[in-house]
């Protein structure tokens, strides 16, 4: 019975995709799923509103409630537009936007299918002109003044996704009250509301103005400058995945100073089908595949690619065989830190009030590396916002120096409010530089790490669970966690349970403490007496459940990597065979 319910409302919900106020197109795709004998793909694109998640706006294009096309990013911009608005009625000067995108199909047309909309509504449009970097739009923001701004960009998604971030005026994605005020205002909107007429006098074009502006703050984090003079023909390969980073990763490695760089060619082509790559995400190895064919003619240092929004660099380098190995997210953000605490300490750059944020899934290292350096270290939701938050706490107090979280993204500065792989390849590369300086490479300064602060694992592991019987099972799973937590987890007994669902942490006699959290989160965290910490999220913008698995081994010379990765990954899969993943 409750399938036929749901069948006749996504039936009803369709069915008003055949009025009028839609294009013949879309009209013919919703007409296709009501007439095919299998629902399933009918109920999948009506069964739900696409809602704003960590990530905004983010889904399959196609016809639908719940896809990505121009009636739901419509809505969201007429939905947004009516809540800046509200919000800053009579401000002086008006109301004005930042409106990008990035490579992926359709992207260009969302950009400016929303600029018409935001313009249509007396608001001022900053539309770049061709695909720019996530960051640079957040930045963007605030250096021209902006209320808001939006990226059309799916990030590291498959081709067939598209999506919409939502910016507010710090340059950050929205957080509350914002994101659900802007759904509420969304979910008024009907077709007939979107004002897709646009005024073409609201509409400025932006790009290398901004471009020079931002690409000198880049350049201005650099922590030893007299390291590249030395080090400037470090062979870098570098690859975009056909997306954003080509436009200025090239061009800021060069401003730094960097001589020799080699660009994976196939991949510098605009190209929304991504079709040197199975999945253009640099946390797949089959992603670098190219670079690091590349890089074995160069006899390179050190290969870097970033995602399709260039957001998120993706790194291999020579293990001590001469091998090329990835480096995970995890250890990405822990050298990232490591090297700006240990190079602003050398060069007297630091102050006792700087602070770097990590995200609370990511690696426990880091905040040994801070405590052991006496820098403050702060923990967060994961979601770049969060970070952008801890920043705009501390604004004229307190210096950030640096955050990031597993998913293979990093800030290295306060000028940019979202991950910034333009910066992060910039000062990867210094890093690279300063470790060649010293006879070393990117592998031995990680392993330097290890044998001063101890050795551990992390493992991602993705459940994916799709459509709507997938959200269910999800929900399901995480109500199971929670009423039966586990009391051992890979043979170690479970001596804390965190539930940011109620924001209190469990001890294993039952004592119950408060966690101090801006808002509650449907995560879940359980540590074992034996330092493996495990955290599970369903994600916000994929229909997966998340485990990220961490777990503490022992490595006591350089050498002994290897062994201790080994050891480690039967501690993991022990993990996995306790929690049935």
């Amino acid at each position: 019975m409750e399938n036929q319910e749901l069948l006749n409302q996504v039936t009803a919900k369709a069915q008003e995709w055949l009025s009028p106020a839609y294009d013949a197109e879309t009209k013919a795709e919703v007409k296709r799923m009501l007439e095919a004998d299998d629902k399933t793909e009918l109920v999948d694109s009506f069964y739900k509103d696409l809602e704003f998640g960590t990530g905004g706006l983010r889904g399959i294009m196609g016809a639908g409630s719940n896809r990505m096309n121009i009636y739901t990013v419509g809505a969201a911009t007429q939905g947004l537009a009516n809540y800046l608005n509200k919000c800053f009625a009579g401000r002086e000067g008006g109301i004005s936007v930042v409106v990008g995108h990035d490579c992926r199909n359709n992207s260009r047309k969302f950009a400016e299918i929303s600029a018409a909309i935001f313009s249509a509504n007396g608001i001022k449009v900053y539309l770049f002109d061709d695909l720019r970097p996530t960051p640079e739009v957040s930045f963007a923001i605030r250096h021209l003044g902006c209320q808001s701004g939006i990226n059309i960009t799916a990030s590291h998604n498959p081709r067939e996704y598209n999506g919409y971030k939502a910016y507010w005026d710090d340059g950050a994605q929205v957080l509350a009250p914002h994101d659900t005020a802007i759904i509420d205002e969304v979910n008024k909107v009907k077709v007939s509301d979107i004002k897709f007429q646009g005024n073409k006098d609201l509409i400025q074009i932006i790009g290398e103005d901004v471009d020079k502006v931002y690409l000198d703050k880049v350049h201005g984090i650099s922590i030893d400058p007299q390291v590249i003079k030395r080090q400037k023909n470090l062979c870098i390969v570098y690859t975009p995945l056909h997306g954003a980073g080509r436009t200025l990763i090239p061009r800021s490695l060069k401003e730094w100073g960097f001589e020799n760089v080699h660009c994976v060619e196939a991949q510098m082509v605009k190209d929304g089908n991504f079709p040197t790559v199975v999945s253009p995400n640099p946390e797949n190895a089959e992603a670098l595949t190219m670079a690091i064919d590349l890089a074995k003619k160069l006899d390179a240092d050190i290969v870097m690619a970033s995602d399709p929004d260039a957001d998120r660099v993706g790194m291999a380098c020579k293990d001590d065989k001469g091998e090329w190995v990835l480096i995970n997210g995890n250890q990405t953000c822990l050298i990232f830190l490591y090297y700006i605490i240990k190079n602003r300490i050398a060069t007297g750059k630091m102050k006792p009030t700087d602070f770097i944020v990590k995200t609370i899934v990511t690696t426990e290292l880091i905040k040994a590396v801070a405590d052991k350096n006496h820098i403050e270290m702060r923990d967060c939701y994961t979601g770049f916002k969060w970070i952008a938050r801890e920043i705009r706490l501390s604004e004229g107090k307190q210096q950030y120096i640096g955050g990031g979280e597993e998913s293979y993204g990093f800030l290295a500065e306060d000028f940019v409010r979202d991950k910034d792989a333009v910066s992060a390849c910039s000062l990867l590369a210094e890093i690279c530089a300063w470790a060649k300086d010293k006879g070393k490479t990117l592998y031995d300064v990680l392993m330097e790490i290890y044998l001063e602060y101890g050795f551990s694992k992390e493992v991602t592991v993705n459940v994916v669970k799709p459509g709507k019987t997938g959200a269910e099972e999800i929900q399901q799973m995480m109500a199971g966690f929670r009423a039966n937590p586990p009391k051992e987890i890979g043979g170690s007994p479970v001596a804390l349970v965190k539930d940011y669902k109620t924001l209190t942490a469990t001890d294993d006699q039952g004592k119950s403490m408060p966690l101090e959290m801006p808002e509650t989160a449907n995560v879940l965290q359980f540590f074992t007496e034996d330092g493996t910490k495990i955290s599970v999220r369903p994600s916000g913008t994929e229909p997966k459940i998340k485990f990220y698995i961490e777990v503490k081994g022992q490595m006591k010379c350089a050498g002994c990597y290897a062994r201790a990765n080994e050891e480690a990954m039967t501690k993991v899969e022990a993990v996995r065979k306790s929690l049935g993943i």
